[in-house]
Formats: structure tokens, C-alpha cells, sequence
């Protein structure tokens, strides 16, 4: 990984990428060392004696310290100094695991501050016996980047390389997984490649050129993955990372249709097959989250595998559901009143419900690219998810919403769908307490009080 702190036996490498930075230090162990300079933008600086544990933070020009962007763990917080990882001395003993067929997943989506009332990896772990027996094979989690606070969605992460130290260490996450295993689960992780959290994020300080205003988010600036090799690079190798460093199953990748890239070679085409190349004797899935329905990303080889990506969540199947249940009209659910049957009936046997027509809701432009071509299986299905709870108002659950019978109709529908099914924590028991969106900002009133 060329980013980050890196043991190589006796010796600890800390690189960073830091075009706007001069005169930069690494002070590591409370001790300053000038770092030395590389070609285009890069860092560098090799120490003997700072091992798994040694904590250390950049100076920049003398008037800013700001931890490792590419850091395995911050342990007071993304403000704080960064702690040096060392991977070797975790144990693995799923050496035998190799995962499981994506026809075999059965998903659902969990977040690990609130699954329990621990909100820890290790409470998580206790809790997986109640999925296996439910007949769950695949844990979702929802975006384990650390970010500021003690809570947060994960939406927000800025320290893409360090789970969250709310949940635990890097070790009780893979203690998670090699238990996964052990029961014969699979474990799928949820990263943010479209934006960084509006808190804790020093990337701008070390490099400018990380973003770019030519394409603009829901969030601000884009990422500049067809302007600097770095940037590319940095998201690349975080894929890698969740999948080696912590053999996670798969990836899902949060709104893809934000991520924009001019290049020749799309950044997504280029972690896909990156992975795919990388780890090529593992079951490894690749599910996007992608608003524009663009059947491209799931094409299928000759052989009927995956060229890059294995499926999308589908929202036009739960949209459908969702109107069905509850007779709600805001919003996107408009596009859905009309022939609600016939569009779920296409869902369920095409993919998307909108392959090219228009919706009102986009203003009368067209949504969406032919999927009949594509197997059930590059489809999840679901009627309860993280965003179609959490942003509503109150985060009321299905099961305040409508009646029992409805309920279990759809529930009927989305286990014998012959697309991939998936349930939100809670569901399998008709859990009644809601899930809304939660952030702590409390270190910053402005903050605070913009997202209220």
C-alpha cells in the first residue's frame, strides 16, 4: 500500500501524499522527524522501533498538525494522532475460507453502533448465531470509516482506512469476521468513494489537488480521480485493504452515480478489475448503490460471471413495494402509483423498472438503461433499508406503517424473489423501534447546527 504507516520487519515506513506541503514533519512517539521529499508529492520517512501501537501526526508548515489520512486506527478520534498498525499480529483461522457463491447470499444490512445495545464489534460478534439460524448468510455493514463523534450513520467517514474506534480496534473487527466465517457467514462492507464527511477531513490541507470543482457533489467539490494519479490510487487501494487486510466478502459502494470521472478507464472499472485480478481464487461481491439504473456496470462474461461489478440494490422493486404497503405519494414514490403492479412485475422479472422512460420526478427526463438481459441475480431486493427508514422524519419501520398482512405478503415476495434478498436489522422480528439519521458534531456548534 503506498499510502499510510507500513512495517516492514524492523522498519516502519510512514508515506503520505502532500503536494502543498514544504516543510513537513512526522512527529512520531512525541518525537519531531523531518520527512523527505519525492517526486510528485510525495513523503516519506523510515524508522526503526515504532511498531504496532506507536502514535504519531503530521506537522505541516510549522502551524498545523493533522493525523494520516490513510491511517489503520485512530484511537481518540480523527482530530487526534494516528496509531501504527501492525497486521501480522492478528491470527487468522479462517485460512480454509474461501466464501460463498453469490447464490447462496442472503443479506442483511446491519449497523454496528446500534445492532446492539454494546454498539461494539464484540458485541456484534455475539449476535451472528441469531442470523445464521434466522437463515442469513451475509452481513451488510454500513460504513465502518471512522469520522467525528461517537456516532454517526458512517456516511461522513474521513479516515477511509481506520474502522471506527467507537466500535473497537482493527483486531475486534477481524475477530468479527473470522467468526463470520467460522459459522459459515459472509461479511460485506460499505465504503464512500463520492465524498468525504464535513468534519476531520485534513486532505485539503496536504493536497489541494485531491479535489476538484470541475464536477460537483450533493457534498461540495468532486473528488478528482481524472485529474491526480493519487486520488485513484488512494481509493484502489482502500477496496484492496477492506478485502485483504480483514477478508471481507464483498463491498458495497454507496451512490455511485455521484462518483464522476472523465478518463478513459473509470475509476470503477478500475477497482473492479483491479480485485478481481488481485484475489481471483475468492468468492468476492461487488454490490452497487446506483441511482441512474445503468445496466453497464453489470454486464456478464461468456461464462456468465461478473465483468466488474456482481449487483445493485434495487430500489424501483422497493419503491413498488413501498406504495403497494403504505399509498404514500412524495416524492420519487409518485413515478410508482400508476400500474404499481405492472412495474413491480417488471422489476421483479427485468431489474429496473425505468430502463430509458422518463420520470415526473426528474422533471420529465429519462432514468435508466435495459436490464432484461441480466440475470435475477444482479439484483438485491428489499422493502427496508437503511436511507428508506432512516430519512424520514421519525424513522418509522415498515411495520408501523402498514398492516401485518401487507407486511408479510412483501416479506413473502422478497424471500421467493429469485433476486438476492435482503432485510434490515430488526426486520426479521418486526423490531418496532425506529431508526433515524444520527451525527455527532458536538465538537463543532456551526456544525451542529447546519445539519439540524
Amino acid at each position: 500500500m503506498p499510502f499510510g504507516a507500513q512495517i516492514d520487519q524492523d522498519k516502519t515506513r510512514f508515506a503520505l501524499f502532500a503536494r502543498d506541503v514544504q516543510n513537513l514533519r512526522a512527529i512520531v512517539a512525541d518525537k519531531p522527524h523531518a520527512m523527505r521529499a519525492k517526486p510528485g508529492g510525495w513523503h516519506e520517512l523510515e524508522l526503526a522501533e515504532a511498531g504496532g501501537g506507536t502514535r504519531y501526526i503530521y506537522e505541516l508548515n510549522e502551524n498545523l498538525r493533522a493525523p494520516d489520512p490513510a491511517s489503520r486506527y485512530q484511537p481518540d478520534g480523527v482530530h487526534k494522532p494516528s496509531a501504527v498498525i501492525d497486521p501480522r499480529a492478528f491470527e487468522w483461522k479462517d485460512d480454509e475460507w474461501r466464501g460463498r457463491p453469490w447464490a447462496e447470499a442472503v443479506i442483511i444490512e446491519v449497523h454496528a453502533g446500534t445492532a446492539t445495545p454494546e454498539g461494539t464489534f464484540v458485541a456484534l460478534a455475539e449476535k451472528l448465531e441469531h442470523w445464521r439460524d434466522v437463515g442469513i448468510t451475509a452481513i451488510e455493514l454500513m460504513p465502518l470509516s471512522d469520522c467525528p463523534g461517537r456516532r454517526n450513520w458512517g456516511y461522513d467517514g474521513v479516515a477511509h482506512f481506520a474502522p471506527n474506534a467507537s466500535y473497537g480496534t482493527p483486531d475486534d473487527l477481524k475477530r468479527l469476521i473470522d467468526r463470520a466465517h467460522s459459522l459459515g457467514m459472509m461479511i460485506l462492507i460499505d465504503v464512500v468513494y463520492n465524498h468525504f464527511g464535513p468534519s476531520g477531513n485534513y486532505l485539503h490541507a496536504f493536497a489541494k489537488s485531491f479535489f476538484t470543482e470541475r464536477h460537483r457533489t450533493p457534498w461540495g467539490g468532486g473528488l478528482a480521480f481524472d485529474e491526480e494519479r493519487a486520488v485513484r490510487d488512494f481509493f484502489l487501494h482502500n477496496a484492496l485493504y477492506w478485502l485483504e487486510e480483514f477478508n471481507a466478502d464483498g463491498l458495497r459502494f454507496d451512490a455511485v452515480h455521484v462518483i464522476a470521472d472523465d478518463s478513459a478507464n473509470h475509476i470503477l472499472v478500475e477497482i473492479a478489475e483491479s480485485i478481481r485480478k488481485t484475489l481471483p481464487d475468492r468468492h468476492l461481491h461487488l454490490i452497487l448503490e446506483n441511482e441512474e439504473n445503468e445496466a453497464k456496470w453489470l454486464e456478464r462474461d461468456k461464462s456468465g460471471k461478473p465483468r466488474h461489478y456482481t449487483a445493485q440494490w434495487n430500489d424501483d422493486v422497493h419503491h413498488c413495494w413501498h406504495v403497494l404497503m403504505t399509498g404514500e405519494s412524495e416524492g420519487y414514490y409518485a413515478d410508482y402509483l400508476d400500474r404499481t403492479i405492472e412495474r413491480l412485475g417488471r422489476g421483479l422479472a427485468e431489474g429496473f423498472v425505468f430502463q430509458g422512460e422518463s420520470m415526473r420526478v426528474r422533471e420529465g427526463k429519462p432514468r435508466g438503461q435495459p436490464s432484461a438481459h441480466l440475470p435475477p441475480t444482479a439484483f438485491v431486493t428489499h422493502v427496508q433499508n437503511h436511507d428508506q427508514i432512516g430519512n424520514r422524519a421519525f424513522g418509522e419501520r415498515l411495520s408501523a406503517l402498514t398492516s401485518p398482512e401487507k407486511l408479510a405478503l412483501a416479506h413473502a415476495g422478497v424471500i421467493l424473489s429469485p433476486q438476492i434478498p435482503m432485510l434490515f436489522m430488526g426486520e426479521e422480528w418486526s423490531a418496532s423501534a425506529p431508526f433515524q439519521f444520527f451525527v455527532d458534531f458536538s465538537e463543532d456548534a456551526e456544525l451542529s447546527k447546519a445539519v439540524r
